[in-house]
């Protein structure tokens, strides 16, 4: 379909694409992505066009029809919303034009009997090109992908002007969706998208008829959607075939492979070195000395990609708070006539880790600020419990940073002195290296003041936070720095985040705001889903598959296991005066072989749960040396040409995948049977 052929790229001495040769085919789904910097962007618009190539090219058919939504910056004027999204059906509507003007002109008496059979013949013709490329569902699919993108019925009329930036990027997503383009280039298309409408995307894409190629830094979106990972590290373009998880593990031990080829290049560079230098001087070693300058001509360095640092925080202690640390009682807030929470009543524990979710515009952040306290409830009360301390991240945080200091300075203000050290790391994490930190913040862009905005957050002490979108603007490298501080955080956390993964690791309990409304459905997102997905009185089976195995683990000795064993004959039960008891030394002995008997029984468990873990292991490798063999014959150029040969082996891919993973879980499950053996 797309062919980039020795593409070269770079903007002064920077060099982005060094002769990059790389294709995608029809109906691949492919993300691209690498580092900050390496050229995502700019790879993405010189495939749509907007941008050359300084050599090389890029090869497509001439039918070939390119959809491109960049980050930002697109806007609309001039039309409603449902009539901009229409435009995507340019063509039919252009039709649906000329065959009104026709029925028009048909009912016209005075037109001569010639010119009226002529018009028939024309109508007729538009009539069956507009049936056949689907006219007639055109406002139903343009109704469905504006709705699925979060718009509502009552949005379609209102003119595109008075939508705010992130509406006006649904819009043109919805008119690309709509248009379908042979190739759709999507750059951070989950930016502006709230957790109903990203999922209702991916289920989109996932159907989508032709080939995609999007950058994202939802990782969860990544996983959901695209087939194949290509890498942009390097200066080129390195394909792994599979999800984005998959990506992670194969991406490592390439580098890892490639660090130690490195490293045994060095030492053999090293090693040749010194035999030069030793002996450059002794005619008798001359022949031999010259040999090896030659071959360390010959040398081709390996170059490995600096390593990125891994960053784990902590966040500053904090002394605990009292078991209740926020309640809303009958609480109200509305705008001017516009009511947007009512009768709204929460109690909050320590320890609570909630995620509010809903779709744009019901509330959430109304919510937040309440709860903060940022601004009191109209009716209703608001109570915080003892000892609460609390930080508030709202979603215009960025601006509320004093822009005089550096960005040093800014995270040094407020730090506990213990976490100074640290400062530098956190800003590393956050993409701020070298003279980055001496920057004032006045000259940042709105995303490097979010960044700096959670890295502040982090190296101040609370034991509750509230985050109302922590994760806009930050690569997926800075959300895990995020999310690994967050997961260890012993406080009590509320939060909205549109990035699933984000919302499925940490939350443990759902708020879904909405019609006025704040329902709690305790457990995790995917359970909250269930719920969603399946009427009221219809038991979870994952659920109660879950509670039967922890009820089990938690039920301990069986009743008459627990009973004492009591001698119910006549003179020898609980209340009898005498009790006859054995020579002390048989009771050693019967005691002695009874212990030595539960240790053989045990060993002998153990013995057998050992290798069932080995058998496991064993089946795992086997499974993944298949994997590798097949991914080797999938990334052999020319591969997915032939979509009927292919096809068999992508099936037995995936199913390997699957059996892997399962095989994983029992591993895991074996593996922490062992551990808690071992703690007991």
């Amino acid at each position: 379909m797309i062919q980039l052929q020795e593409l070269t790229k770079s903007f002064g001495d920077r060099v982005l694409f060094d002769h990059v040769t790389w294709q995608i085919t029809d109906r691949e789904r492919v993300g691209l992505c690498g580092p900050n910097g390496a050229g995502k962007t700019t790879l993405l618009r010189m495939m749509a066009g907007f941008d050359e190539p300084d050599s090389g090219g890029i090869l497509k058919p001439a039918a070939l029809t390119v959809g491109y939504l960049p980050q930002d910056g697109l806007t609309h004027a001039g039309r409603t919303v449902f009539d901009e999204a229409s435009s995507a059906f340019s063509e039919l509507l252009e039709m649906k034009a000329a065959m009104h003007a026709l029925e028009e002109r048909l009912g016209d008496p005075a037109i001569p009997e010639p010119e009226h059979d002529a018009m028939l013949h024309r109508y007729s013709d538009l009539q069956d090109r507009f049936r056949l490329h689907d006219g007639y569902s055109m406002e139903l699919k343009t109704a469905t992908v504006l709705q699925g993108l979060g718009f509502k019925p009552t949005d379609f009329e209102r003119p595109t002007e008075t939508f705010s930036g992130g509406w006006q990027m649904r819009i043109a997503l919805a008119k690309l969706l709509l248009g379908q383009p042979n190739l759709l280039l999507l750059d951070e298309p989950t930016n502006h998208l709230d957790l109903e409408a990203r999922n209702w995307l991916e289920e989109y894409l996932n159907a989508y008829p032709h080939a995609v190629i999007l950058v994202s830094h939802d990782r969860f979106f990544l996983d959901a959607v695209v087939t194949r990972i290509a890498d942009l590290t390097l200066r080129t373009l390195t394909d792994y075939i599979g999800n984005y998880s998959h990506y992670l593990v194969e991406h490592e031990a390439r580098i890892e492979a490639l660090r130690k080829a490195k490293r045994e290049q060095d030492e053999e560079v090293a090693r040749v070195k010194m035999f030069i230098d030793r002996f450059r001087y002794q005619a008798t070693k001359a022949a031999q000395v010259q040999s090896r300058v030659k071959m360390l001509e010959k040398v081709v360095a390996i170059e490995v990609p600096p390593e990125r640092k891994t960053i784990h925080f902590n966040f500053p202690a904090c002394a605990k708070s009292g078991r209740t640390v926020l309640e809303l009682k009958h609480a109200r807030k509305g705008y001017g006539g516009l009511t947007v929470l009512e009768d709204v009543s929460l109690h909050i524990e320590r320890g609570d880790r909630i995620a509010l979710v809903g779709p744009n515009g019901v509330g959430k952040s109304t919510l937040m600020r309440m709860l903060s306290g940022e601004e009191a409830p109209d009716g209703g009360q608001r109570t915080v419990g003892h000892n609460v301390v609390m930080q508030y991240f709202a979603q215009d945080e960025a601006t509320r940073i004093d822009p005089a200091p550096t960005v040093y300075e800014t995270l040094a203000s407020g730090s506990p002195l213990h976490m100074v050290p640290m400062i530098r790391n956190i800003l590393g994490g956050f993409l701020f290296t070298g003279d980055d930190v001496y920057k004032h913040v006045r000259v940042l862009s709105g995303g490097e003041r979010t960044r700096l905005a959670v890295a502040r957050m982090l190296l101040r002490p609370s034991n509750l936070l509230l985050l109302d979108e922590p994760t806009n603007h930050l690569d997926l490298d800075s959300k895990e720095v995020l999310l690994d501080a967050l997961v260890d955080y012993g406080g009590t956390l509320i939060f909205v985040s549109h990035d699933r993964y984000f919302v499925e690791r940490l939350a443990t309990k759902i708020i879904e705001v909405g019609q006025g409304a704040a329902l709690v459905y305790p457990g995790t997102y995917k359970e909250f889903l269930w719920h969603k997905e399946h009427p009221a009185g219809v038991e979870d089976p994952r659920k109660t598959e879950s509670q039967g195995g922890k009820t089990a683990a938690h039920k301990g000795p069986r009743e008459d296991q627990r009973r004492p064993v009591l001698d119910t004959r006549e003179g020898h039960g609980p209340s009898a005066s005498r009790v006859e008891v054995g020579p002390h030394a048989g009771r050693e002995r019967q005691e002695k072989k009874r212990v030595d008997a539960e240790a053989r029984k045990r060993q002998r468990a153990a013995q057998a749960h050992q290798q069932r873990i080995d058998q496991l292991e064993a089946r795992i490798a086997e499974c993944e040396a298949s994997i590798r063999e097949l991914e080797q014959t999938m990334a052999s150029p020319g591969f997915y040409e032939d979509r009927a040969a292919a096809q068999p082996l992508i099936d037995r891919h995936q199913a390997l995948m699957w059996k892997v993973g399962d095989l994983m879980h029992q591993w895991e499950a074996l593996q922490s049977t062992s551990d808690i053996a071992a703690e007991g």
